[in-house]
């Protein structure tokens, strides 16, 4: 089970299509998102602390995107 609903994900997919979406490839589509954001939220942590802060701001998640 991940973080996004399985609907949110087949509603983001179906915005992008006219084609049916199957149960699985939302699934994998919420599992492909959970490890992308956890590794620019690892990353974003990481540029907070290099700058002595403990609050990860916005800024820190844009570079972390760069």
């Amino acid at each position: 089970m991940t973080e996004f609903s399985t609907s949110k994900m087949k509603e983001m997919i179906k915005n992008e299509s006219d084609k049916r979406v199957s149960e699985e490839s939302a699934e994998e589509l919420g599992q492909v998102i959970e490890m992308f954001a956890g590794d620019v939220a690892e990353e974003a942590t990481a540029i907070a602390g290099d700058n002595n802060r403990k609050t990860v701001r916005a800024e820190d998640v844009r570079e972390a995107l760069r």
